[in-house]
């Protein structure tokens, strides 16, 4: 059985929602899902894994949230060979460095050695229906990728 890791950090709740949206869609495409705040875990969790999402919102002025940094920190001095990874975020449009935090956190997963599964998705604030349409689709993306 495939199994997706998704670890989230999520302030208002509209992060937590985007994690969730991909977790129903894997699970509707027959993989096991493990969604985990991102406080919660670490990095090597992601070795358990086929497929490893990170779902993150931006802070500011394109910071990483608070509780994220460390885990961020720590990806990167991991190795994921042969895992396939994604990455999905919200963000403020407000703001000049639009989820700036999921640029960052491709940054880190393509220093690991793992393939990257689908194209990113940034959310302006919560998801509407195109952005749940883009969300399910990075999963299929994903999913493809992973069985290719």
């Amino acid at each position: 059985m495939t199994l997706a890791k998704i670890v989230y950090a999520s302030m208002t709740g509209n992060t937590e929602e985007i994690a969730d949206i991909v977790a129903e869609e894997l699970e509707n495409l027959g993989i096991d899902v493990e969604k985990e705040e991102c406080t919660q875990v670490d990095a090597e969790d992601f070795n358990d894994a086929d497929i490893c999402i990170v779902a993150t919102y931006t802070y500011g002025d394109g910071e990483l949230p608070d509780e994220i940094v460390d885990f961020y920190e720590e990806l990167q001095d991991t190795t994921l060979n042969g895992k396939v990874f994604g990455v999905v975020g919200s963000g403020d449009t407000f703001y000049e460095f639009f989820c700036q935090s999921v640029n960052d956190f491709e940054q880190a997963f393509l220093k690991t050695g793992a393939t990257k599964g689908a194209e990113s998705v940034k959310v302006d604030l919560a998801a509407e229906e195109e952005d749940i349409e883009k969300l399910e689709a990075f999963a299929k993306k994903v999913v493809e990728t992973v069985q290719a």
